[in-house]
């Protein structure tokens, strides 16, 4: 982390990183959870990727509500309630008797995950103070969330069946007492609770275009993430056991990706880095569906961190474009346009139905692509010393555009 950051402030965000652990653990563990739906309770393809499709969908809906309320309140206690209704959601697909019942679950998991990331996104710009590293780290507590809930998973509804989901209410219970523990550990500085005025101008072309780079990377990472685990033990001849490793990898990699996106931010523009990773995932990708064998992990790897780079980037571009709004850029940046790769997840299983999955996924290879396209001649946002409470002064490389 930045030394301008205060050690108060580093063990706030260390705190609120872990809190992002938690409930993105959830997001992950709706992905793990498809392989266990298709075998223990018989669903298509297209049926379990409908289950990821109602925790998108419910994300989706809500999310923009809880931007809005967002910019008018910071509403910190929405952080450990949110984390809890995610919590819920997955514990509850025990109980679920029915595909409807289950997708209820899903759903009710997916508005905890929505309402918290208006909320900690914006927490995390105050205690951050504009420090692109510490966000990253905010940010990284989101993919190893992603990252550890195939192993827990596994662990769990994998040795005892989808029975066992309850106890994947443990990382809930952790996260929401983080959060607890934050008022303890974080002081702000007097110069942030003196400014409480936001001023700029809201640049909403540029959000717009950072918005649909994030959905159509955010359709490559949930496709992948649903079906991979399928498309290693069915196509590439891998073990069960090995198959599920294959989604940790894939998650685990993004970890890395968000804290070298977070590093090489205080050297390059942003929307440089975001341009030069999307070129880069083109072949990468291409590589992790095309390669046969095993070899497949080193460009599962690979794809996961150069998704990753931008990950970080776009939170505090999106909050950057929208200084008079940074709880709707919080919101659609960390949550409405990451939860949209949901909504694609169904054509991709229906798709799979059809003419197999090794097909089906090929059209995400050109993806990031069509991202790069739409970032060519994105500037960086100026940023000014008027920045608000939860944006304190940028460095002078990303004031200049």
């Amino acid at each position: 982390m930045s030394s301008t950051v205060s050690r108060s402030a580093r063990h706030g965000a260390r705190l609120l990183a872990y809190s992002h652990v938690t409930v993105d653990f959830y997001q992950g563990a709706i992905a793990a959870l498809v392989p266990f739906l298709v075998v223990e309770r018989g669903y298509s393809y297209a049926a379990a990727a409908g289950i990821v499709l109602a925790s998108s969908l419910a994300s989706s809906i809500v999310q923009p509500l809880f931007g809005a309320l967002g910019d008018r309140w910071q509403m910190r206690w929405l952080i450990p309630v949110s984390i809890f209704v995610g919590g819920l959601g997955v514990a509850g697909i025990a109980f679920a008797d029915s595909l409807i019942a289950t997708s209820l679950m899903a759903a009710l998991s997916g508005i905890g995950v929505a309402a918290y990331h208006p909320a900690g996104a914006s927490r995390a710009r105050v205690i951050s103070g504009n420090d692109q590293v510490v966000m990253s780290w905010f940010s990284l507590g989101g993919n190893i969330g992603f990252a550890i809930a195939p192993l827990a998973v596994a662990a769990t509804v994998g040795v005892f069946g989808l029975r066992a989901s309850p106890l994947l209410m443990v990382p809930a219970l952790t996260g929401m007492l983080a959060v607890a523990l934050i008022g303890s550990v974080y002081t702000p500085s007097s110069a942030r609770l003196a400014s409480k005025q936001v001023s700029g101008i809201d640049d909403w072309r540029g959000f717009i275009r950072t918005s649909i780079a994030i959905i159509l990377r955010s359709v490559v990472f949930v496709g992948m993430g649903s079906f991979i685990v399928l498309f290693m033990h069915q196509y590439r001849g891998v073990s069960e056991p090995v198959a599920a490793a294959s989604l940790f990898v894939f998650y685990l990699g993004g970890a890395f990706g968000t804290a070298l996106g977070g590093y090489l931010a205080k050297k390059w523009q942003r929307t440089s880095i975001l341009r030069w990773a999307y070129l880069v995932s083109v072949p990468v990708i291409a590589g992790m569906l095309l390669v046969p064998g095993p070899a497949a992990f080193i460009f599962i790897a690979l794809a996961s961190v150069v998704l990753y780079v931008p990950f970080s980037l776009h939170v505090t571009l999106g909050q950057d474009y929208l200084p008079r709004h940074m709880g709707t850029a919080s919101g659609v940046t960390l949550g409405l346009a990451v939860s949209c790769g949901g909504l694609a997840s169904p054509a991709i299983g229906a798709l799979a139905d059809n003419v197999g999955l090794e097909y089906a996924l090929l059209p995400l290879i050109v993806l990031p692509a069509i991202a790069f396209v739409v970032l060519i001649g994105l500037k960086d946002p100026e940023l000014t010393n008027s920045h608000s409470v939860a944006v304190a002064p940028s460095d002078s490389k990303n004031s200049s555009s």
